[in-house]
């Protein structure tokens, strides 16, 4: 499709920042950005890439030459802006988590089921030449019929500059809606298998003036086939990691396994690494592959009707298993 204009709708996460660039970069122009709430980020990015406020969100929305919209309100508001877009008929890609429980899910499902629009979610795991990798080598059967998949999601917290909204589990959606999103749905793509069975836990260990606010999730899941997969996710990653955290996964085959180290090893390398051994092959190291195109193209390539990677169903899968998770999840606390 030819590029034309967006504009951003709640900008309260620097998620939208790579939205902004890459879309920028494809030849898009940026309308306005539009956020009611705290308007430090929001102006952080109207200066760095030139875009206007907007004081309307309706005008905004109602200018015919704006397509399509990308957001990163606050968690909980995000199913309203959705359905404020089907309204004017805009399309929209929003950062992760698209809702926050089970009444956004049934509200998503049916701005789904009403197909008047495209909805994307930045799920940008995707993008990684390492998570990318994998998946070919899984889908060749380098590593044999799959038996057991992990996930690790540390994260650094940093309270002090996070906003208040972010520790409210109404506005925020807790720790198992927030990062494990990304994780369910990569589980539903590397294997290609349906989550049967979910068991989860939620531990909470700091912060006892924010009594929401959980800071440790554990999730076993069932897939089709019999693969066992465990999902891990803390806000403990010490303040001197060399990113937001040591995200790793781990994948156990019949003919052999992987590791994927996403942000690097400081022992190692700084760029991504992925390991194998085979049954035929010693421990080496991974050549990494790019992937074809990005999150945001793949959304762009369905906006035009062609064919696309990620679609509505993906999306609700990976929102509904990662719903289900937190229903179910057993708390404890020690503060």
């Amino acid at each position: 499709m030819e590029p034309g204009k967006f504009a951003v709708i709640g900008c309260r996460h620097a998620h939208i920042g790579s939205f902004i660039r890459e879309m920028t970069g494809l030849g898009y122009t940026c309308a306005g950005i539009y956020e009611r709430g705290n308007p430090a980020l929001a102006k952080a990015f109207s200066e760095q890439f030139g875009i206007p406020f907007a004081n309307d969100l309706e005008s905004l929305l109602a200018a015919p030459d704006v397509g399509i919209v990308g957001c990163a309100a606050v968690n909980h508001e995000k199913i309203q802006i959705i359905e404020t877009c089907e309204k004017y008929g805009k399309h929209i890609m929003l950062d992760k988590p698209i809702v926050t429980g089970r009444e956004g899910l049934d509200r998503l499902e049916a701005v789904f089921a009403r197909g008047t629009i495209q909805v994307g979610m930045l799920l940008t795991s995707r993008d990684r030449p390492s998570i990318y990798t994998l998946k070919r080598q899984m889908d060749n059967g380098e590593l044999g019929r799959l038996v057991s998949i992990t996930m690790r999601k540390p994260h650094k917290l940093t309270p002090e500059i996070r906003e208040s909204w972010h520790f409210s589990k109404e506005q925020n959606g807790g720790i198992i809606i927030d990062l494990l999103i990304h994780d369910f749905d990569l589980l539903r793509w590397l294997t290609g298998k349906e989550v049967l069975r979910i068991g989860s836990f939620m531990a909470k260990n700091i912060l006892p003036q924010y009594p929401e606010f959980y800071d440790t999730a554990a999730v076993q899941a069932v897939l089709e086939g019999n693969v066992i997969a465990q999902l891990y996710a803390d806000w403990h990653t010490p303040e001197t990691c060399w990113a937001f955290g040591d995200c790793r996964i781990f994948v156990t085959g019949t003919k052999g396994c992987a590791e994927l180290r996403m942000f690097g090893d400081p022992a190692v390398s700084m760029d991504e690494l992925m390991f194998k051994m085979t049954h035929g092959e010693k421990f080496q190291r991974v050549e990494l592959m790019a992937p074809p195109v990005s999150v945001v193209e793949d959304f762009l390539h369905r906006i035009a009707g062609e064919p696309c990677q990620i679609t509505h169903r993906d999306l609700f899968l990976a929102s509904k298993a990662t719903v289900e998770a937190d229903e179910q999840a057993v708390l404890f606390k020690s503060c």
